[in-house]
């Protein structure tokens, strides 16, 4: 039975109630009278039930899905403004006990390069993480008791935040590993770590358990229910995510969003952020193979379908995704990307050669940093280096209720606009110099609170002479 309010993960993730939802939306897909009335809900910013978004999801009618497009495009301007926020994954180790069969770290799996990184192969993943301009990490691990266990993870946090090169700095430690228990929640959120991430992979019971048929992955209920142990353990900010082409899409989308509910009525906040990854070619894995592959279009209905129905979480899209495929999805809903990105174990420092091959999976967007930079500032975007909010404590709930009060550009648009600056002052290229320096002037003219405006501009005079680390 579905109850949101349970901590039962067949009841907050109720599978009848996902596929009731499905029969709803097919049977309302063309219901323009129903659509419509949907749309203008979503329009007061006040997010959509599952139900409601697998209807908008489920919509063919051409006119409408551009209504949907326009509106998601919109959303994303007035809640985050022109803000894209950068990060960088960092991939500890592919020691894995569990056997996944869409991820090549599986353990069945005797010929991929196995590595765990040392402490000091870090300060030299950092180093080069920082000489490129990054500041704001996600670090990945296998799932394995014996080499990544929890003081290794906790350990290599410290070392990250340790790491002063030159003006560099990783400000912000954002953690996907697996599910544990509520003490080892609290010993990360001890660890100073932003938000802790963890896909679901899949919400479908029966397919999650033929997907994970050995290790300790393939527990459904104790993957599925640990946000709610995260957040037991005090941690204000999680992440959450399905990995698309596993099951089908309409299914997860309306098991995603009851994720999202279950959390905002347990918690009182739901996800700080929702990531959107489709299953990708890596070593011995092939996306074919799980026949629910989806398109770029339908891909990016979902995007834009999600912002309409959790209008103030953050979407993110890693380099998974080509560029063509980024550019569309920035617009309608997407705030966080990842710049050129290693999924291998390693590799910012010193790359691997190629019989050591340690990658999660392929990549489809190898630009460099800078270029992706450049990119986003042609396309009008404000690439945002920004960690303030996590280091103010505007966090959870206290982070929502800026989002929700529309008070989150008087401190997010000029901490982009800062932190931007120090990437051109110590990092970018020539050409990406005049591109943002023009791109400054013109946004310091969008800051509505002169104030804010006032001193936001004496601090980027300020970062020009050397100074660092400003923020709202």
């Amino acid at each position: 039975m579905y109850n949101p309010s349970s901590l039962n993960a067949e009841e907050f993730i109720c599978h009848d109630e996902a596929l009731a939802s499905i029969a709803y939306a097919s049977e309302n897909r063309n219901n323009l009278g129903l659509v419509d009335s949907i749309i203008e809900k979503a329009e007061r910013k006040k997010g959509l039930s599952h139900r409601e978004a697998s209807v908008l999801l489920a919509c063919d009618v051409p006119e409408k899905v551009q209504k949907i497009y326009a509106l998601a495009e919109r959303i994303k301007q007035d809640i985050y403004g022109n803000r894209i926020v950068m990060f960088a994954p960092l991939y500890l180790s592919n020691y894995c006990i569990n056997s996944c069969s869409y991820c090549p770290y599986h353990a069945k799996n005797k010929h991929i390069a196995r590595k765990k990184l040392t402490q000091e192969d870090i300060v030299r993943e950092v180093t080069a993480l920082q000489d490129m301009g990054h500041k704001r990490l996600a670090i990945e691990s296998g799932e394995d008791p014996l080499n990544n266990p929890i003081e290794y993870i906790l350990e290599s946090i410290r070392t990250i935040y340790s790491v002063k090169h030159r003006n560099g700095a990783i400000r912000r430690v954002n953690v996907n590993i697996a599910a544990t228990t509520v003490e080892n929640y609290r010993k990360l959120k001890a660890a100073g770590i932003g938000t802790y991430i963890l896909f679901q992979e899949t919400y479908h019971r029966q397919s999650y358990e033929k997907l994970h048929p050995a290790g300790p992955k393939h527990d459904y209920a104790y993957h599925t229910e640990a946000m709610d142990r995260a957040m037991q353990g005090g941690i204000d900010d999680v992440g959450i995510g399905v990995l698309f082409g596993l099951e089908r899409y309409r299914y997860e989308f309306a098991a995603l969003l009851m994720h999202a509910e279950h959390l905002e009525v347990v918690h009182g906040v739901g996800p700080h952020t929702i990531s959107v990854p489709r299953v990708k070619r890596a070593d011995d894995i092939d996306p074919a193979e799980f026949g629910n592959g989806i398109d770029d279009e339908t891909f990016a209905k979902i995007c834009a379908c999600l912002r309409l129905a959790v209008p103030y979480t953050g979407m993110i899209i890693s380099t998974r995704e080509s560029k063509a495929t980024r550019e569309k999805v920035i617009r309608l809903g997407v705030s966080q990307i990842s710049g050129a990105s290693k999924t291998s174990v390693g590799g910012y420092g010193s790359p691997a050669p190629e019989e050591e091959n340690s990658a999660q999976f392929d990549v489809s967007d190898n630009r460099t940093l800078d270029e992706v930079v450049c990119w986003l500032m042609e396309l009008g975007f404000i690439p945002s280096f920004c960690t303030a909010c996590y280091r103010e404590g505007r966090t959870g709930d206290r982070f929502m209720a800026l989002c929700k009060s529309g008070r989150i550009g008087d401190c997010c648009h000029p901490n982009a606009l800062m932190t931007l600056k120090e990437y051109l002052e110590d990092y970018a290229s020539e050409q990406a110099r005049r591109t943002g320096s023009a791109l400054i002037r013109r946004e310091l003219g969008n800051i509505p609170n002169e104030r804010i405006r006032h001193i936001a501009t004496e601090r980027l005079e300020k970062i020009a002479t050397g100074q660092r680390d400003f923020r709202f």
